[in-house]
């Protein structure tokens, strides 16, 4: 999908998925700001990712910033809404899991941390909250834009074990379709507001879970596998082209979707 001329921001663009998506936006011709929560790692994506740009014949810059900050988020967008006058693409790739607030099989619900529950819950609805609506803002007064948010398989199924991320997730998705109809009903049809539901990828946070140390399949491995009819996990370059589209102008007429990118994980019911 052609992005050439686009303003992309990208939150948690220092993570593996969003480095990753901040990668096949500048592959698109699009011209990417990465918001992390560190300046260390914001410079490690830099470094990664200009040569990225270079190649391309676009330019990639970076900002650090608390996601849970909204003071700092205003700021953040106005620093960019200075340097560039406008924002056409929001992705919203920062959050997690926490693993404090993970449920054990052997646990009982209600001895959970309340604590890591609301950071967990804080980090990936009100982590998307914000900068919806601070950069939204720029959408709403250009009367265009697209924003695309981060769902989850944890918010189709009750996944075991990762209640508040569940819960999160789900709050995730009401946002997508409270936020898609609102502002094409205000600010016109120019404004889409979607999500994608990555399936089951093998990264750093949920490595443990998924891989023994000598790199075989643990038990929830063959579950998540089971219920997945291609059989395999994702690979994490295979969000990029839903994010493309949705980012392009070629969605013109998508808004209000949460889109699963789960090699079927959430059409089967494992029967």
């Amino acid at each position: 999908m052609e992005l050439k001329g686009k303003i992309a921001v990208v939150t948690g663009g220092t993570g593996v998925l969003g480095s990753n998506v901040s990668q096949g936006l500048l592959e698109a011709g699009a011209t990417v700001v990465v918001v992390g929560s560190r300046q260390e790692t914001v410079d490690k994506a830099l470094a990664k990712l200009t040569p990225v740009a270079e190649a391309h014949g676009t330019t990639v810059t970076g900002f650090a910033c608390n996601m849970l900050d909204h003071d700092a988020i205003t700021e953040l967008t106005e620093k960019v809404k200075n340097q560039f006058k406008r924002v056409d693409v929001l992705v919203n790739a920062a959050g997690g899991n926490v693993a404090g607030a993970n449920i054990m099989d052997d646990m009982n619900v209600f001895d959970c941390d309340m604590e890591a529950l609301k950071k967990v819950v804080d980090l990936n609805l009100w982590g998307t909250v914000y900068p919806c609506l601070s950069f939204g803002k720029i959408m709403a007064e250009q009367k265009s834009g697209s924003i695309i948010n981060v769902s989850s398989m944890a918010a189709y199924d009750a996944l075991s074990r990762v209640m508040g991320y569940s819960i999160a997730k789900e709050g995730v998705n009401a946002l997508t379709k409270w936020l898609a109809q609102d502002f094409a009903r205000k600010y016109g049809d120019k404004i889409r507001v979607n999500a994608i539901a990555p399936g089951f990828f093998i990264g750093e946070q949920n490595r443990k879970a998924l891989l023994n140390e000598d790199g075989s399949l643990t038990e929830r491995s063959h579950k998540v596998l089971n219920k997945t009819p291609m059989g395999r996990f994702g690979d994490i370059s295979e969000l990029n082209g839903i994010v493309r589209f949705l980012a392009s102008d070629e969605a013109s007429f998508v808004t209000g979707t949460i889109i699963p990118v789960d090699g079927g994980f959430s059409s089967f019911s494992g029967v």
